[in-house]
């Protein structure tokens, strides 16, 4: 089976590219930090010898049930998967009494099975509750976050983390109808709403796009989590391991970029100023600069024209 293929038909994004880059010793153990359909561990197994090792990891239980008991689940003594973020890896890891990775994975952003099954609510193409939790027996679901945050608070985050100009308007707009008893708990009630508090959008872009992308980014705290994955991956990592990161809009690519550019090189007070008292260390490599998905690909794959991959190193002990 080609991994790029599932039944829930989901393409994995950057498939050789990511991999190529990760694998570097067929014996080595390796972490696929968002499972997901299994796209990237398939090929990653492909890749290993029969001393190499996998172990997986999604915070979706959906996801790990697909893993481990779905049609096309992994039958293969080398893997074995977890429920669980990728920011909780270093106690996994603990729990198993393994020191070092020889890599971490991490494709980011909502999978296809997600966004197509309506009663996840991650997409307002389709009627559905409004939950958008990655992980839907923990946390609090987009449309409870709705019902009981203040106007400000939902204005900031769709700014924040949806970058939408017209942030205070729908939050506005939002508030109103709460505050007439309807605040809105399906994906197609807050798309309407929307709809009608944006005044402009880019040609082809429903309006609600924005919306949904800060909420769900919110109520699954991506960016934090990406913040901690990063740290934890550094100190699992075993010197000459790789982080592998495929992103999907700026707001994940900024922190990946500065995160490796950080530990990469040293700030530029601390070049001019030799007899500095802590001398820097870098701790990772970067390795081969932003990689994008070719003409083919984003041909045959839409998702992929945002998907950018930051490849580092880990240097040092």
């Amino acid at each position: 089976m080609d991994p790029r293929e599932t039944p829930a038909q989901h393409t994995t994004v950057l498939l050789q590219e990511a991999v190529d880059a990760l694998v570097r010793s067929a014996d080595g153990l390796y972490v696929d930090g968002t499972y997901g359909r299994g796209g990237h561990s398939r090929l990653i197994l492909s890749r290993l010898s029969p001393q190499g090792r996998l172990l997986a990891i999604d915070r979706d239980p959906e996801a790990v049930a697909h893993a481990r008991t779905g049609p096309e689940r992994v039958d293969d003594p080398r893997f074995e998967i977890e429920h669980c973020a990728f920011a909780e890896l270093p106690r996994l890891l603990a729990a198993r009494g393994i020191a070092r990775i020889d890599g971490l994975l991490l494709d980011l952003g909502v999978s296809s099975p997600q966004i197509d099954d309506p009663a996840r609510g991650f997409s307002f193409r389709a009627a559905g509750p409004l939950d958008m939790r990655m992980d839907p027996t923990r946390g609090e679901s987009a449309a409870d976050f709705l019902a009981r945050a203040s106007e400000r608070e939902i204005a900031e985050v769709i700014r924040d983390y949806g970058e939408e100009r017209f942030a205070g308007a729908i939050a506005r707009s939002l508030a109103a109808r709460r505050a007439e008893g309807r605040a809105p708990r399906t994906t197609g009630e807050l798309a309407e709403l929307v709809a009608r508090a944006v005044r402009t959008r880019e040609p082809g872009q429903n309006p609600a796009t924005r919306t949904f992308q800060a909420l769900r980014i919110f109520v699954n705290a991506e960016l934090s989590q990406l913040e901690q994955g990063l740290q934890a991956a550094l100190g699992c990592l075993a010197p000459g391991g790789r982080l592998a990161v495929i992103s999907f809009h700026s707001l994940e690519d900024r922190i990946v970029k500065r995160f490796i550019a950080a530990r990469a090189k040293a700030p530029a007070g601390n070049r001019r100023l030799p007899d500095a008292p802590v001398k820097f260390q870098p701790s990772l490599k970067e390795v081969g600069g932003a990689q994008r998905a070719d003409e083919a690909e984003t041909r045959e794959n839409a998702r992929s024209r945002s998907a950018v991959l930051r490849v580092a190193e880990k240097v040092g002990a």
